[in-house]
């Protein structure tokens, strides 16, 4: 999992708490912007995050295993990710370990999930998008569902959080999903 310095970085601590199962290894790649917004946003030190994977890699360590497609990984997210990463995925720029481990789930038809976050986006934010699309990468910005209800920030928080969950294959076996609308007469129909 990479996190950028884009807005958002409660994505990426939710994202961690719900991987954190007996069958998932994580490994964490934090940008230095990252670790700011994650301060500015939540008041939490990087430490906070990092005990929260199996594993943590320097942005700057392009020797780490995660720079080598032939160690296996099921898929990668970046949470959030900023413009300037996804830009960099999509031209192929792998200049940290960030870009290298996306480079590598790309060149190796693994998932790789980019959970971007900008708005508006202009033309060429569009294209890139579409660029990285017909890569194979999965574009998720997080777009929570109201149908729910949502009642807090987490559960909105969880709306996108649990999909990216469901693209890696991981279902979250508590997420709220859409199951049709209440019909009179049914239980739990007003």
């Amino acid at each position: 999992m990479g996190v950028t310095g884009a807005s958002g970085t409660i994505y990426s601590l939710r994202l961690l708490e719900k991987l954190r199962r007996p069958t998932v290894e994580i490994h964490l790649i934090l940008t230095r912007s990252g670790e700011k917004t994650l301060f500015l946003e939540t008041g939490k030190k990087a430490a906070e995050l990092k005990a929260l994977a199996d594993c943590f890699w320097s942005v700057e360590d392009i020797s780490a295993p995660l720079a080598s497609g032939s160690f296996q990984t099921a898929g990668m997210v970046v949470a959030p990710c900023s413009i300037h990463t996804m830009s960099s995925i999509a031209c192929g720029v792998t200049s940290n370990l960030l870009t290298r481990a996306a480079d590598v789930a790309l060149k190796e038809r693994r998932r790789l999930i980019l959970m971007v976050r900008e708005s508006p986006l202009h033309l060429g934010h569009l294209r890139t998008m579409a660029s990285l699309a017909e890569m194979g990468a999965i574009l998720a910005p997080p777009m929570p569902g109201f149908y729910n209800h949502p009642a807090t920030v987490d559960d909105l928080v969880d709306s996108s959080v649990d999909r990216v969950l469901d693209l890696l294959g991981l279902p979250d076996e508590k997420a709220r999903r859409w199951n049709g609308p209440a019909r009179t007469g049914e239980r739990g129909a007003e």
